[in-house]
């Protein structure tokens, strides 16, 4: 997708992408991060973010599943939460079943604040409150573990996952570009390899409204590491098969989650 600012609008194009990606046989559907609003402009984004039982993109999505019978793994929402002030949000992915309703939500754990040497900075604490618990949840035949975007870069969250059964991993993203070309591919790469399960990571893509331009990519990652899909940067859906039974066959080779062993850490020294 290539979210705006106006979660109307987002929340049609989602419908758009639920239509086609039933119409090609589809079993799910995954968006990127920030599905519904992609806006930096805090003030101007704070007219738009609702709680859960207001979000339209929220609720559009219950009915587009539940009208074409098809899961839906939003990749994410900004969402007011209920008890809370208004000062911050939370960044919420959402599992969507076929009859359109909540089986699993997730608050991103690791919070993006940096400072770019293009002059860019983010601060994604200013806005939002990290999660702080892990999510699984069965998909049909399959176990989903749920991250998003800037979780890609620790594994441990990714290992918990895998260690409580996850055998596809999603990871929705609003990827920057300069980050995107350098670590995007490789560290989806990885995060299969390391358990030999399935990756499946949405990604936003192009010049946005608010004025960031999002690398792309979305990509589907097999169990040794190789790339099934890569959509580039197109907008719209991407269809790949995916075949479960890889899992077993790789994981026969290299048990890695079987072979993991809890350890001390290393004393530190002063």
């Amino acid at each position: 997708m290539c979210s705006g600012v106006d979660p109307a609008a987002n929340a049609s194009a989602l419908r758009s992408h639920v239509d086609e990606a039933a119409e090609g046989g589809a079993e799910i559907l995954f968006t990127p991060e920030m599905t519904g609003l992609l806006d930096r402009n805090r003030s101007r984004a704070s007219l738009h973010i609702r709680q859960e039982a207001d979000d339209v993109v929220l609720q559009e999505a219950r009915d587009s599943a539940a009208r074409r019978s098809i899961w839906l793994a939003i990749g994410s929402l900004a969402i007011k939460l209920d008890d809370d002030d208004g000062s911050k949000w939370i960044n919420r992915s959402y599992l969507i079943s076929p009859s359109g309703q909540i089986a699993a939500k997730y608050d991103k754990i690791h919070l993006f604040d940096v400072d770019l040497d293009t002059g860019e900075t983010w601060r994604e604490s200013a806005a939002y409150q990290a999660g702080t618990k892990a999510v699984t949840s069965p998909v049909s035949d399959a176990t989903l573990g749920l991250s998003i975007c800037y979780d890609l870069r620790f594994p441990s969250l990714f290992a918990s996952l895998t260690n409580a059964g996850a055998d596809i991993l999603s990871i929705p993203a609003a990827f920057t570009v300069p980050t995107g070309k350098a670590h995007w591919e490789i560290l989806l790469r990885a995060r299969a390899i390391e358990a030999g399960v399935f990756v499946v990571a949405a990604a936003q893509s192009g010049k946005h409204e608010d004025g960031r331009e999002t690398y792309g990519h979305s990509m589907v990652v097999g169990p040794w590491g190789d790339v099934l899909l890569d959509m580039g940067s197109d907008i719209g859906v991407g269809l790949c098969d995916i075949d479960l039974a890889d899992i077993a066959k790789i994981q026969g080779r290299i048990p890695a989650i079987s072979n993991r062993r809890a350890f001390a850490p290393p004393k530190v020294s002063s």
